[in-house]
């Protein structure tokens, strides 16, 4: 290579140029919105509660801490396993895995480019020589040539464009981890939901097929009075409509309740000819008696889809420093050294070696890298109000679910009570057409009316259960408790 060629000069070079200065905005973490509730009006330290399972009061704890498994609290261990396996197979999630190895092995590639590129080469050559052109004709000797050379290339990152860079691929990583959150965080809120409406659909299955057992033996009696002449022909008509109405209910109950099934079956990552062995009902589900309610100040440091957007706001802010350094002066700097030696007498191995450094700037581009930068400011404003628009989202999602869990609790307390008084009401109607003292229709009134109770007692309990999930998925589900994803050190 040659005592001349001066490494050390390089080295200084490097040093200054990866010691400038990184143009364009520095980002900052947004601020918390200064609020200290998410509703206008206090909310009650309980809930209403019922006589009835999952119409246990539930209470409000002001930042309880949610634990990574939050379904847990359910005490339902086919949930749990269901869950397990969806978090095993499920291909979204893997999908969503999957691009966070990809976001983080870009930043990772991006980093080479604050060090020199060192490229190695080797070259062999064959070659004959024609005696001829030194004057000796019948001289024809054959000989080799090899060929070495180091060529080292960089560009010094003199104004931050490639720091810029580098910063947001990793806003870009940090994004992408904060969706692999949301996809978890989004499939086990629905594994969740939909074990609780399977349940509720078996509930109602269930009412409904007590139900037609009491109108089929209503039937029977009302038979049996038509043939000794006490009841008219009327009654029993209308008590076998009465009683296929009701049987007409089952069959898109069921079918819900096989998409129910489907739907579970996928989210375990199974085909639906795969179905899962797994069954819920509201007796095997456990409301929980503390619901979180975490700080306003706190959720936007949960909620993954917030954290998701705080990086991509980060990401166009360093797209802009991008920007700015294009329209900078680009510096390089490239060096080489080599040897060639052959096997020819006489002509002996030769050193070769070069440096060079070259500045370049833009003069004429026709506003090119102008309007760039501008697209890349609009980027950042856009960014911005998109962040806010999510955080807004996110204080929406969570009073909703506080007002729905409130408004549950009283709905079912009134369900339970309208269901007791329907079916008292239906007792006397029965007493009284017995007694001969009312006509068949005040019966199937009642009966009407109690059927209606009972559903939407049933349904009632499993919103409780429902809004429940949704709120532990509003408040982010806990998972700054888990620590199975990665990012670039």
């Amino acid at each position: 290579m040659g005592s001349r060629f001066n490494w050390a000069a390089i080295a200084l070079l490097v040093t200054l140029a990866t010691g400038g200065c990184a143009v364009g905005p520095g980002f900052k973490h947004p601020a918390p919105p200064d609020v200290d509730g998410y509703t206008r009006q206090p909310l009650p330290k309980t809930t209403a509660s019922a006589p009835t399972a999952g119409g246990e009061a539930q209470r409000f704890v002001r930042n309880l801490d949610i634990p990574g498994d939050w379904w847990s609290l359910f005490r339902s261990e086919a949930l749990n396993h269901l869950i397990e396996e969806a978090l095993r197979s499920n291909p979204d999630l893997k999908a969503a895995q999957a691009a966070l190895r990809q976001a983080n092995e870009k930043v990772y590639a991006a980093r080479g480019a604050l060090f020199p590129m060192v490229v190695a080469a080797i070259q062999p050559e064959r070659e004959r020589l024609n005696g001829a052109i030194i004057g000796e004709p019948q001289y024809t000797p054959t000989f080799t040539v090899i060929t070495s050379s180091l060529q080292i290339s960089y560009a010094p990152d003199v104004f931050g464009g490639t720091r810029r860079h580098i910063e947001s691929l990793a806003a870009q990583g940090e994004s992408q981890r904060f969706a692999l959150e949301a996809t978890y965080l989004t499939l086990t809120a629905n594994v969740v939901v939909a074990a609780v409406e399977e349940a509720s659909l078996r509930g109602q299955i269930k009412a409904t097929e007590e139900i037609l057992k009491i109108e089929s033996d209503e039937l029977r009696l009302v038979r049996e009075r038509f043939r000794v002449g006490v009841a008219s022909e009327a009654d029993v008509l209308l008590q076998v409509s009465a009683l296929e109405q009701t049987r007409a209910t089952l069959p898109p109950l069921q079918k819900q309740l096989a998409l129910v099934r489907d739907e579970l079956t996928a989210l375990a990552g199974r085909l639906p000819s795969q179905e899962i062995s797994e069954t819920f009902d509201l007796d095997g589900l456990t409301l929980p008696r503390e619901v979180p309610v975490s700080l306003p100040s706190k959720l936007v440091e949960q909620r993954p889809d917030v954290r998701a957007a705080e990086a991509q706001f980060h990401v166009a802010s360093a797209d802009v420093g991008v920007a700015i350094a294009n329209q900078l002066p680009q510096f390089s700097i490239t060096a080489a050294g080599g040897a060639t030696a052959t096997g020819f007498p006489g002509y002996p191995g030769t050193g070769i070696w070069s440096i060079a450094g070259s500045v370049s700037q833009t003069l004429f581009d026709a506003g090119t890298l102008l309007h760039e930068k501008r697209a890349a400011v609009a980027a950042l404003d856009q960014a911005a109000d998109q962040y806010r628009s999510t955080v807004l989202k996110a204080f929406q999602n969570v009073a909703d679910a506080l007002r729905a869990l409130e408004s549950d609790a009283n709905y079912l307390a009134a369900e339970e009570a309208a269901e007791r008084a329907a079916f008292a009401s239906l007792g006397v109607a029965q007493r009284q057409f017995h007694a001969e003292t009312v006509d068949y229709l005040t019966v199937l009134t009642a009966e009407r009316t109690w059927q209606q109770a009972r559903r939407n007692r049933v349904q009632a309990q499993a919103n409780r259960y429902s809004d429940t999930a949704a709120l532990f998925q509003a408040l982010g589900g806990g998972w700054w408790h888990r620590n199975d994803t990665s990012r670039p050190q």
